[in-house]
């Protein structure tokens, strides 16, 4: 289907859905946060998605200037209705995914922007990227599920900095942290995404849908439970073709061919 604010392409079973605003630096409308969270649900030939911006930004946040967006200017019931009826749904969406997810981060990463980027599985920063909580600059508070995200992935001192500082975290910065996967020439984000993407794509999908929930029900469970979900995952994975397949495959000593069941 056509999109207005974005592209969706599937191909070599990688989805790849590109912010398509750049003179907008990708600025996140409410009308392109629905976008994307529709494309996830038209992902059934893809076993991995990259999430990149056009351009020269990745996201700017989210964008006051489009319809819709003066809800942030018209005090705090406008952006609370935003967050609960566009935004918040994605962030849920991408957490919730089935498959593997890549970001393949291009310059800025900000607000809402850096929720998405820090979303994924595997976060890849071009040296021009930076991640960015501008949100004290105007006397807000960090959304799209940031404070959650940021304490789990650099602590709570370094979240603190992020939202309290309000500064930009250059994507070098942010790979020392440990805040994404990895940084890497602005010429080679595509190519180091779509490798990954398509390694990912090659794997069990299955499992890896089960490793996703997994990891993040881990972050708020205690052992015994984490014990539990993983009993429960692995019986699912278990039972998948995928499964056998990597059973036979080591077996007759060769490489196994997943096909995603």
């Amino acid at each position: 289907m056509e999109f207005e604010n974005i592209k969706l392409d599937i191909a070599d079973q990688v989805a790849t859905i590109t912010l398509n605003q750049p003179t907008r630096l990708n600025a996140c409308s409410l009308d392109m946060a629905d976008e994307i969270n529709l494309a996830l649900d038209k992902l059934e030939d893809a076993r991995a998605v990259i999430i990149t911006g056009e351009g020269r930004a990745f996201c700017a946040g989210a964008d006051l200037q489009a319809k819709g967006g003066d809800s942030a200017l018209s005090g705090g019931q406008g952006s609370y209705a935003a967050l609960n009826q566009h935004y918040n749904p994605l962030m849920l969406k991408l957490a919730k995914l089935d498959i593997p997810t890549v970001t393949a981060v291009n310059g800025p990463a900000a607000g809402v922007g850096c929720s998405i980027a820090l979303a994924s599985d595997f976060a890849i920063a071009g040296k021009s990227a930076y991640f960015l909580q501008a949100f004290v600059n105007i006397g807000l508070v960090p959304d799209g599920g940031a404070s959650w995200m940021l304490t789990r992935l650099v602590g709570k001192a370094r979240a603190t900095e992020m939202m309290m500082l309000g500064e930009k975290i250059p994507g070098e910065k942010a790979a020392d942290w440990g805040l994404v996967y990895k940084c890497v020439d602005d010429e080679a984000l595509m190519d180091e995404a779509r490798t990954l993407a398509k390694r990912l794509a090659g794997g069990p999908t299955v499992a890896l849908g089960v490793m996703r929930q997994n990891l993040a029900a881990a972050l708020e469970s205690d052992y015994s439970s984490a014990l539990l979900k993983e009993a429960e995952g692995q019986r699912l994975a278990g039972d998948s073709k995928d499964a056998r397949e990597g059973a036979i495959s080591f077996l007759q000593k060769r490489k196994a061919e997943f096909k995603g069941e």
